[in-house]
Protein backbone atom coordinates (compact mmCIF):
# COMPACT_ATOMS: atom_id res chain seq x y z
CA UNK A 1 0.00 0.00 0.00
CA UNK A 2 0.84 3.44 -0.74
CA UNK A 3 0.55 5.79 2.62
CA UNK A 4 2.15 9.35 1.77
CA UNK A 5 -0.03 12.13 0.28
CA UNK A 6 1.67 13.98 -2.36
CA UNK A 7 0.60 17.46 -3.00
CA UNK A 8 0.82 20.32 -5.63
CA UNK A 9 -1.01 23.12 -6.54
CA UNK A 10 -2.60 22.25 -10.00
CA UNK A 11 -3.09 18.72 -10.67
CA UNK A 12 -4.02 18.72 -14.43
CA UNK A 13 -5.41 14.82 -15.27
CA UNK A 14 -4.76 14.36 -19.10
CA UNK A 15 -1.36 15.21 -21.00
CA UNK A 16 -2.84 15.75 -24.18
CA UNK A 17 -2.06 19.07 -26.05
CA UNK A 18 -4.65 20.87 -23.88
CA UNK A 19 -3.17 19.64 -20.40
CA UNK A 20 0.15 20.24 -21.40
CA UNK A 21 0.09 23.32 -22.89
CA UNK A 22 -1.77 24.45 -19.64
CA UNK A 23 0.16 22.89 -16.92
CA UNK A 24 3.25 24.71 -19.14
CA UNK A 25 1.45 28.49 -18.59
CA UNK A 26 1.00 27.60 -14.57
CA UNK A 27 4.61 26.49 -14.35
CA UNK A 28 6.06 29.43 -15.44
CA UNK A 29 4.05 31.73 -13.47
CA UNK A 30 5.12 29.61 -10.65
CA UNK A 31 2.47 27.26 -9.69
CA UNK A 32 3.86 23.97 -8.71
CA UNK A 33 1.50 21.26 -11.30
CA UNK A 34 1.47 18.02 -11.29
CA UNK A 35 0.64 16.47 -14.78
CA UNK A 36 -1.05 12.73 -14.46
CA UNK A 37 -1.42 10.52 -17.98
CA UNK A 38 -3.11 7.04 -17.73
CA UNK A 39 -1.24 6.46 -21.15
CA UNK A 40 2.22 5.92 -21.21
CA UNK A 41 3.19 8.56 -23.47
CA UNK A 42 2.24 11.73 -23.77
CA UNK A 43 0.12 13.38 -26.57
CA UNK A 44 -3.41 12.03 -26.82
CA UNK A 45 -4.74 12.12 -30.32
CA UNK A 46 -1.70 13.79 -31.42
CA UNK A 47 -0.18 10.60 -31.52
CA UNK A 48 2.04 8.97 -34.15
CA UNK A 49 3.24 5.27 -35.04
CA UNK A 50 6.57 4.72 -35.94
CA UNK A 51 6.53 1.66 -38.97
CA UNK A 52 9.99 0.95 -40.66
CA UNK A 53 11.37 4.79 -40.53
CA UNK A 54 7.59 6.07 -41.50
CA UNK A 55 5.95 8.60 -39.34
CA UNK A 56 2.45 7.89 -39.17
CA UNK A 57 -0.15 9.98 -37.81
CA UNK A 58 -3.35 8.26 -35.86
CA UNK A 59 -5.45 11.60 -37.29
CA UNK A 60 -3.47 13.48 -38.62
CA UNK A 61 -5.28 16.97 -37.52
CA UNK A 62 -4.43 20.10 -40.23
CA UNK A 63 -2.83 23.27 -38.71
CA UNK A 64 -2.64 26.87 -39.99
CA UNK A 65 -0.12 29.50 -39.43
CA UNK A 66 -2.76 31.47 -38.74
CA UNK A 67 -3.77 29.88 -35.38
CA UNK A 68 -3.29 32.52 -32.68
CA UNK A 69 -2.31 29.97 -30.15
CA UNK A 70 0.43 28.89 -32.11
CA UNK A 71 2.24 31.76 -31.37
CA UNK A 72 0.77 32.53 -27.93
CA UNK A 73 1.19 29.53 -25.95
CA UNK A 74 4.59 29.37 -24.02
CA UNK A 75 6.60 26.12 -24.96
CA UNK A 76 5.48 26.19 -28.88
CA UNK A 77 8.51 28.67 -30.04
CA UNK A 78 10.69 25.99 -31.18
CA UNK A 79 7.89 23.79 -32.96
CA UNK A 80 8.84 23.70 -36.67
CA UNK A 81 5.93 23.79 -38.95
CA UNK A 82 6.30 21.99 -43.25
CA UNK A 83 3.92 23.92 -44.95
CA UNK A 84 1.43 22.69 -47.78
CA UNK A 85 1.80 24.02 -51.12
CA UNK A 86 -0.53 27.37 -50.78
CA UNK A 87 -3.93 26.88 -51.13
CA UNK A 88 -5.31 23.20 -52.19
CA UNK A 89 -5.72 21.23 -55.33
CA UNK A 90 -9.51 20.11 -56.30
CA UNK A 91 -10.09 17.43 -58.60
CA UNK A 92 -13.06 17.40 -60.30
CA UNK A 93 -14.49 15.71 -63.75
CA UNK A 94 -10.63 14.34 -63.92
CA UNK A 95 -8.81 17.32 -63.50
CA UNK A 96 -6.70 19.15 -61.05
CA UNK A 97 -7.81 23.09 -60.10
CA UNK A 98 -5.54 24.96 -57.61
CA UNK A 99 -7.76 27.49 -54.96
CA UNK A 100 -6.35 29.13 -52.07
CA UNK A 101 -4.99 31.96 -50.38
CA UNK A 102 -1.21 33.79 -51.09
CA UNK A 103 -0.08 34.39 -47.70
CA UNK A 104 0.94 38.27 -47.58
CA UNK A 105 3.66 39.73 -44.91
CA UNK A 106 2.90 39.15 -40.89
CA UNK A 107 -0.44 40.48 -40.12
CA UNK A 108 -1.74 41.31 -43.71
CA UNK A 109 -4.99 40.29 -44.92
CA UNK A 110 -5.30 37.23 -47.25
CA UNK A 111 -5.97 37.42 -50.64
CA UNK A 112 -7.40 34.63 -52.62
CA UNK A 113 -4.39 33.00 -54.51
CA UNK A 114 -4.72 32.29 -58.62
CA UNK A 115 -7.14 29.06 -59.44
CA UNK A 116 -5.50 27.11 -62.09
CA UNK A 117 -6.59 24.24 -64.58
CA UNK A 118 -3.72 21.57 -64.53
CA UNK A 119 -4.03 18.72 -66.81
CA UNK A 120 -3.34 15.62 -63.99
CA UNK A 121 -5.92 13.08 -66.22
CA UNK A 122 -7.17 14.52 -69.96
CA UNK A 123 -10.57 14.29 -70.04
CA UNK A 124 -11.71 11.68 -72.70
CA UNK A 125 -12.33 13.06 -76.92
CA UNK A 126 -11.19 15.82 -78.18
CA UNK A 127 -11.90 19.32 -77.21
CA UNK A 128 -9.93 22.69 -75.39
CA UNK A 129 -8.90 22.71 -72.09
CA UNK A 130 -10.38 24.76 -69.31
CA UNK A 131 -8.99 28.36 -69.31
CA UNK A 132 -7.05 29.30 -66.67
CA UNK A 133 -9.36 31.14 -63.68
CA UNK A 134 -8.41 33.68 -60.93
CA UNK A 135 -10.64 34.44 -58.99
CA UNK A 136 -11.27 38.36 -57.91
CA UNK A 137 -11.24 38.99 -61.39
CA UNK A 138 -13.36 38.04 -64.44
CA UNK A 139 -12.16 35.88 -66.70
CA UNK A 140 -13.30 34.88 -70.44
CA UNK A 141 -14.61 30.98 -70.44
CA UNK A 142 -17.05 29.55 -73.31
CA UNK A 143 -20.34 29.49 -71.25
CA UNK A 144 -20.53 25.69 -72.10
CA UNK A 145 -17.10 25.03 -70.13
CA UNK A 146 -18.44 26.79 -67.00
CA UNK A 147 -18.11 23.87 -64.36
CA UNK A 148 -14.95 24.31 -62.67
CA UNK A 149 -15.39 23.96 -58.71
CA UNK A 150 -15.09 27.98 -58.72
CA UNK A 151 -18.03 28.57 -61.27
CA UNK A 152 -18.08 31.13 -63.42
CA UNK A 153 -16.07 34.39 -63.26
CA UNK A 154 -18.65 36.29 -61.58
CA UNK A 155 -18.65 33.55 -58.82
CA UNK A 156 -14.91 33.19 -58.58
CA UNK A 157 -15.04 37.13 -57.99
CA UNK A 158 -17.55 36.81 -55.24
CA UNK A 159 -15.88 34.11 -53.63
CA UNK A 160 -12.48 36.50 -53.77
CA UNK A 161 -13.70 39.24 -52.45
CA UNK A 162 -15.67 37.12 -49.32
CA UNK A 163 -12.37 35.53 -48.25
CA UNK A 164 -10.53 38.95 -48.42
CA UNK A 165 -13.20 40.41 -46.17
CA UNK A 166 -13.54 37.11 -43.92
CA UNK A 167 -9.44 37.39 -43.10
CA UNK A 168 -9.87 40.72 -42.02
CA UNK A 169 -12.49 40.50 -39.84
CA UNK A 170 -12.26 40.69 -36.36
CA UNK A 171 -13.04 37.23 -34.68
CA UNK A 172 -15.45 38.37 -32.21
CA UNK A 173 -17.34 39.97 -34.87
CA UNK A 174 -17.76 36.40 -36.59
CA UNK A 175 -18.64 35.18 -32.91
CA UNK A 176 -21.92 37.95 -33.04
CA UNK A 177 -22.94 36.58 -36.35
CA UNK A 178 -26.06 34.80 -36.31
CA UNK A 179 -25.78 31.05 -35.71
CA UNK A 180 -26.76 28.19 -38.37
CA UNK A 181 -25.88 25.19 -39.78
CA UNK A 182 -22.56 26.07 -42.13
CA UNK A 183 -24.31 24.63 -45.16
CA UNK A 184 -27.45 26.88 -44.78
CA UNK A 185 -25.15 30.22 -43.72
CA UNK A 186 -23.27 29.40 -46.74
CA UNK A 187 -26.39 29.41 -49.13
CA UNK A 188 -27.63 32.92 -47.16
CA UNK A 189 -24.67 34.33 -48.12
CA UNK A 190 -25.47 34.67 -51.30
CA UNK A 191 -22.47 31.57 -52.66
CA UNK A 192 -23.99 29.52 -55.60
CA UNK A 193 -24.63 25.93 -55.16
CA UNK A 194 -21.75 25.27 -57.25
CA UNK A 195 -18.66 27.22 -55.41
CA UNK A 196 -19.99 25.20 -52.04
CA UNK A 197 -20.26 22.06 -53.42
CA UNK A 198 -16.87 22.42 -55.40
CA UNK A 199 -15.13 23.74 -53.27
CA UNK A 200 -16.12 24.95 -49.82
CA UNK A 201 -17.48 21.77 -48.86
CA UNK A 202 -14.57 19.92 -50.01
CA UNK A 203 -12.36 22.72 -47.92
CA UNK A 204 -14.57 22.13 -45.10
CA UNK A 205 -14.62 18.79 -45.10
CA UNK A 206 -10.49 19.37 -44.63
CA UNK A 207 -10.53 21.45 -41.98
CA UNK A 208 -13.54 20.49 -39.66
CA UNK A 209 -14.03 16.81 -40.40
CA UNK A 210 -17.88 17.14 -41.29
CA UNK A 211 -18.72 16.54 -45.24
CA UNK A 212 -22.39 17.38 -44.11
CA UNK A 213 -21.45 20.94 -42.85
CA UNK A 214 -23.61 20.06 -39.57
CA UNK A 215 -21.02 22.26 -37.88
CA UNK A 216 -21.74 25.74 -36.42
CA UNK A 217 -21.55 28.50 -38.83
CA UNK A 218 -19.17 30.19 -36.40
CA UNK A 219 -17.07 27.41 -36.38
CA UNK A 220 -16.80 27.22 -40.01
CA UNK A 221 -16.55 31.01 -39.93
CA UNK A 222 -12.87 30.94 -38.06
CA UNK A 223 -11.67 27.86 -39.91
CA UNK A 224 -12.14 30.13 -43.34
CA UNK A 225 -10.94 32.87 -41.54
CA UNK A 226 -7.81 31.06 -40.60
CA UNK A 227 -7.46 29.15 -43.98
CA UNK A 228 -7.79 32.95 -45.28
CA UNK A 229 -4.74 33.94 -43.63
CA UNK A 230 -2.28 31.60 -43.32
CA UNK A 231 -0.78 28.67 -44.70
CA UNK A 232 -2.22 24.65 -44.07
CA UNK A 233 0.79 22.96 -42.17
CA UNK A 234 1.67 19.83 -40.10
CA UNK A 235 4.07 19.46 -37.75
CA UNK A 236 7.27 18.54 -38.85
CA UNK A 237 8.44 14.86 -37.45
CA UNK A 238 4.51 13.85 -36.78
CA UNK A 239 1.89 15.46 -34.83
CA UNK A 240 3.41 13.96 -31.91
CA UNK A 241 6.11 16.96 -32.36
CA UNK A 242 3.46 19.41 -30.80
CA UNK A 243 2.13 17.76 -27.22
CA UNK A 244 6.42 16.31 -26.83
CA UNK A 245 7.55 19.59 -27.63
CA UNK A 246 5.34 20.95 -24.75
CA UNK A 247 6.11 18.42 -22.64
CA UNK A 248 10.37 19.06 -22.96
CA UNK A 249 9.43 22.24 -21.80
CA UNK A 250 7.90 21.61 -18.13
CA UNK A 251 10.24 21.18 -15.36
CA UNK A 252 11.40 17.69 -14.89
CA UNK A 253 9.26 15.66 -12.77
CA UNK A 254 5.96 17.34 -13.52
CA UNK A 255 4.68 14.65 -16.09
CA UNK A 256 3.69 10.93 -15.02
CA UNK A 257 2.02 8.38 -17.22
CA UNK A 258 0.66 5.45 -16.56
CA UNK A 259 -1.30 7.19 -13.84
CA UNK A 260 -4.81 6.42 -14.20
CA UNK A 261 -7.02 9.05 -11.75
CA UNK A 262 -10.08 7.79 -10.80
CA UNK A 263 -12.14 10.74 -9.28
CA UNK A 264 -11.54 14.15 -8.73
CA UNK A 265 -12.93 16.64 -6.39
CA UNK A 266 -12.23 20.22 -5.54
CA UNK A 267 -8.68 19.84 -3.78
CA UNK A 268 -7.71 16.38 -4.74
CA UNK A 269 -7.42 13.60 -6.96
CA UNK A 270 -7.67 9.71 -6.78
CA UNK A 271 -5.45 7.51 -8.44
CA UNK A 272 -5.50 3.91 -9.25
CA UNK A 273 -1.90 3.11 -8.70
CA UNK A 274 -0.61 5.65 -5.97
CA UNK A 275 -4.26 6.20 -3.67
CA UNK A 276 -5.24 10.29 -3.35
CA UNK A 277 -3.02 13.87 -4.38
CA UNK A 278 -4.04 16.70 -2.32
CA UNK A 279 -3.77 20.00 -4.43
CA UNK A 280 -5.03 23.49 -4.39
CA UNK A 281 -6.98 22.96 -7.70
CA UNK A 282 -7.78 20.07 -10.23
CA UNK A 283 -7.90 20.78 -13.95
CA UNK A 284 -9.84 18.47 -16.14
CA UNK A 285 -7.77 18.31 -19.51
CA UNK A 286 -9.25 14.93 -21.39
CA UNK A 287 -11.39 13.67 -24.08
CA UNK A 288 -14.73 14.47 -23.94
CA UNK A 289 -16.03 11.19 -22.49
CA UNK A 290 -13.04 10.86 -20.01
CA UNK A 291 -13.90 14.32 -18.72
CA UNK A 292 -17.68 13.20 -18.17
CA UNK A 293 -16.65 9.75 -16.98
CA UNK A 294 -14.87 12.07 -13.96
CA UNK A 295 -17.34 14.75 -13.84
CA UNK A 296 -20.93 13.16 -14.05
CA UNK A 297 -23.50 15.84 -15.74
CA UNK A 298 -20.55 17.44 -18.05
CA UNK A 299 -22.09 17.52 -21.65
CA UNK A 300 -20.74 14.66 -24.14
CA UNK A 301 -21.04 15.90 -27.88
CA UNK A 302 -21.20 13.96 -30.98
CA UNK A 303 -18.35 13.14 -32.56
CA UNK A 304 -17.36 12.85 -36.22
CA UNK A 305 -15.63 9.27 -36.86
CA UNK A 306 -12.34 9.76 -38.89
CA UNK A 307 -9.88 6.51 -40.72
CA UNK A 308 -6.00 7.86 -41.82
CA UNK A 309 -4.84 5.22 -44.29
CA UNK A 310 -1.35 5.66 -44.86
CA UNK A 311 0.54 4.22 -48.66
CA UNK A 312 3.94 4.08 -49.37
CA UNK A 313 5.00 3.53 -53.05
CA UNK A 314 8.36 3.89 -55.37
CA UNK A 315 6.28 6.02 -57.93
CA UNK A 316 5.36 9.56 -56.11
CA UNK A 317 2.28 10.91 -57.50
CA UNK A 318 2.83 14.34 -59.03
CA UNK A 319 1.25 16.84 -56.92
CA UNK A 320 4.28 17.82 -55.12
CA UNK A 321 3.16 19.15 -51.70
CA UNK A 322 -0.24 19.76 -51.89
CA UNK A 323 -3.52 19.16 -50.04
CA UNK A 324 -5.86 17.15 -53.03
CA UNK A 325 -9.38 17.62 -51.90
CA UNK A 326 -12.00 15.94 -54.41
CA UNK A 327 -14.77 18.25 -55.21
CA UNK A 328 -17.01 15.34 -56.98
CA UNK A 329 -17.29 13.24 -53.70
CA UNK A 330 -16.27 9.82 -56.19
CA UNK A 331 -15.21 8.09 -52.74
CA UNK A 332 -14.56 7.49 -49.54
CA UNK A 333 -11.44 9.87 -49.46
CA UNK A 334 -11.84 13.72 -48.50
CA UNK A 335 -8.53 14.72 -48.50
CA UNK A 336 -4.95 13.02 -49.45
CA UNK A 337 -1.90 14.38 -49.54
CA UNK A 338 2.05 13.00 -50.38
CA UNK A 339 2.86 13.96 -47.39
CA UNK A 340 6.62 13.37 -47.39
CA UNK A 341 6.90 16.37 -49.98
CA UNK A 342 4.97 18.39 -46.87
CA UNK A 343 7.49 16.69 -44.40
CA UNK A 344 10.67 14.62 -45.82
CA UNK A 345 11.41 13.63 -41.83
CA UNK A 346 8.00 11.77 -41.98
CA UNK A 347 9.41 9.19 -44.21
CA UNK A 348 12.76 7.01 -44.74
CA UNK A 349 15.06 8.85 -47.46
CA UNK A 350 14.11 7.99 -51.19
CA UNK A 351 11.00 6.88 -50.06
CA UNK A 352 7.25 8.12 -50.46
CA UNK A 353 4.35 8.72 -48.41
CA UNK A 354 0.95 8.82 -48.73
CA UNK A 355 -1.31 9.57 -46.31
CA UNK A 356 -5.31 10.11 -46.90
CA UNK A 357 -8.31 10.84 -44.70
CA UNK A 358 -11.88 9.04 -44.65
CA UNK A 359 -14.75 10.26 -42.54
CA UNK A 360 -17.52 8.64 -41.84
CA UNK A 361 -17.52 5.02 -39.93
CA UNK A 362 -14.96 2.17 -40.43
CA UNK A 363 -15.89 -0.33 -43.19
CA UNK A 364 -13.76 -3.80 -43.49
CA UNK A 365 -12.75 -3.21 -46.88
CA UNK A 366 -12.12 0.45 -46.59
CA UNK A 367 -8.25 0.26 -48.01
CA UNK A 368 -9.34 -1.16 -51.08
CA UNK A 369 -12.27 1.32 -51.56
CA UNK A 370 -9.39 3.94 -50.86
CA UNK A 371 -6.59 2.66 -53.54
CA UNK A 372 -9.64 2.94 -55.95
CA UNK A 373 -10.35 6.03 -55.08
CA UNK A 374 -6.57 7.25 -54.68
CA UNK A 375 -5.92 5.75 -58.65
CA UNK A 376 -8.59 8.46 -59.73
CA UNK A 377 -7.68 11.25 -57.66
CA UNK A 378 -3.63 11.05 -58.49
CA UNK A 379 -4.72 9.74 -62.24
CA UNK A 380 -2.01 6.44 -61.62
CA UNK A 381 -2.03 2.94 -60.34
CA UNK A 382 -2.28 2.42 -57.16
CA UNK A 383 -2.04 -1.79 -57.48
CA UNK A 384 1.51 -1.92 -56.34
CA UNK A 385 0.86 0.92 -52.77
CA UNK A 386 1.80 -0.93 -49.96
CA UNK A 387 -0.31 0.13 -46.97
CA UNK A 388 1.67 0.77 -43.64
CA UNK A 389 -1.00 1.86 -41.55
CA UNK A 390 -5.14 1.95 -40.68
CA UNK A 391 -6.11 4.18 -38.40
CA UNK A 392 -9.60 4.96 -37.04
CA UNK A 393 -10.93 6.73 -34.62
CA UNK A 394 -14.09 6.59 -33.37
CA UNK A 395 -14.38 10.06 -31.73
CA UNK A 396 -12.01 11.75 -33.14
CA UNK A 397 -13.80 15.28 -33.78
CA UNK A 398 -16.06 16.62 -31.39
CA UNK A 399 -18.98 17.67 -33.58
CA UNK A 400 -19.88 21.54 -32.95
CA UNK A 401 -23.63 21.57 -34.38
CA UNK A 402 -25.36 24.58 -33.50
CA UNK A 403 -26.06 25.96 -30.56
CA UNK A 404 -22.46 25.87 -30.15
CA UNK A 405 -20.38 27.62 -27.46
CA UNK A 406 -17.00 28.37 -28.40
CA UNK A 407 -16.37 29.61 -25.00
CA UNK A 408 -18.03 27.28 -23.16
CA UNK A 409 -16.96 27.46 -19.46
CA UNK A 410 -13.75 26.05 -17.88
CA UNK A 411 -14.06 27.10 -14.79
CA UNK A 412 -17.07 24.49 -12.96
CA UNK A 413 -16.07 25.34 -9.61
CA UNK A 414 -13.75 27.31 -7.16
CA UNK A 415 -10.59 24.51 -7.25
CA UNK A 416 -12.60 22.69 -10.36
CA UNK A 417 -12.01 23.60 -14.19
CA UNK A 418 -12.11 21.63 -17.34
CA UNK A 419 -10.49 22.26 -20.73
CA UNK A 420 -10.06 20.54 -24.65
CA UNK A 421 -11.39 20.88 -27.68
CA UNK A 422 -14.57 20.01 -26.64
CA UNK A 423 -14.91 23.19 -24.57
CA UNK A 424 -13.95 25.54 -27.66
CA UNK A 425 -13.60 24.66 -31.26
CA UNK A 426 -12.96 20.95 -32.02
CA UNK A 427 -9.55 22.11 -33.31
CA UNK A 428 -5.60 22.22 -32.65
CA UNK A 429 -6.16 25.56 -32.06
CA UNK A 430 -9.62 25.22 -30.01
CA UNK A 431 -7.65 22.77 -27.64
CA UNK A 432 -4.67 25.37 -26.70
CA UNK A 433 -7.38 27.86 -26.41
CA UNK A 434 -9.20 26.27 -24.17
CA UNK A 435 -6.17 25.62 -22.09
CA UNK A 436 -5.10 28.96 -22.07
CA UNK A 437 -8.62 30.21 -20.86
CA UNK A 438 -8.17 27.31 -18.11
CA UNK A 439 -5.31 28.50 -16.87
CA UNK A 440 -5.88 31.89 -16.51
CA UNK A 441 -8.88 30.70 -14.54
CA UNK A 442 -6.78 29.31 -12.16
CA UNK A 443 -4.14 31.64 -11.87
CA UNK A 444 -7.06 34.12 -11.29
CA UNK A 445 -8.20 31.74 -8.35
CA UNK A 446 -5.55 31.46 -6.78
CA UNK A 447 -4.06 34.75 -6.64
CA UNK A 448 -1.30 34.21 -8.93
CA UNK A 449 0.84 34.32 -5.85
CA UNK A 450 3.39 32.04 -4.26
CA UNK A 451 3.28 28.20 -4.74
CA UNK A 452 0.98 26.75 -2.22
CA UNK A 453 2.84 23.27 -1.61
CA UNK A 454 5.65 22.01 -2.93
CA UNK A 455 5.23 19.08 -5.33
CA UNK A 456 7.23 15.56 -3.75
CA UNK A 457 8.14 13.11 -6.49
CA UNK A 458 5.86 10.19 -7.23
CA UNK A 459 7.05 6.60 -6.22
CA UNK A 460 6.64 3.65 -8.68
CA UNK A 461 4.04 1.26 -7.89
CA UNK A 462 4.93 -1.43 -6.09
CA UNK A 463 3.82 -4.83 -7.56
CA UNK A 464 0.89 -6.61 -5.83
Amino acid sequence: MLEPTYQADVVVVGAGIAGLSAARRLTSAGVTTMVLEAAHEVGGRMATEKVDGFRLDRIGRLLSTAYPELRLTPGLDGLALSLFAPGVLLHSDGRHHRAGVQPGTRGARGALHAVRALASAPRPGPGPRRPVAVPGRQVSAPRSRTGAPLGTAVDQARLGAAFTKLAGTPVERLLARPEMPAAEALVARGLPARTIDGFLRPLLSALLCDPDLTTSSRSADLALRAFASGRLCLPEGGAEALPQQLARTLPPGTVHTGVRVTSVSTNSVTTAEHGEFRCGAVLIATGARAAAELLPGLRVPGFHPVTVVHHTTDEPPATGASLLLDADRGGPVAHTAVVSRVDPSRAPAGRTLVTSTVLGPHTPDIDTAVRVHLARLYGMSTARWETLGVHHTAEAVPAMRPPHDLRRTVRLLAGLYVCGDHRDTGTVQGALHSAHRASAAILADLGVGRPLHTADPVPTARAA
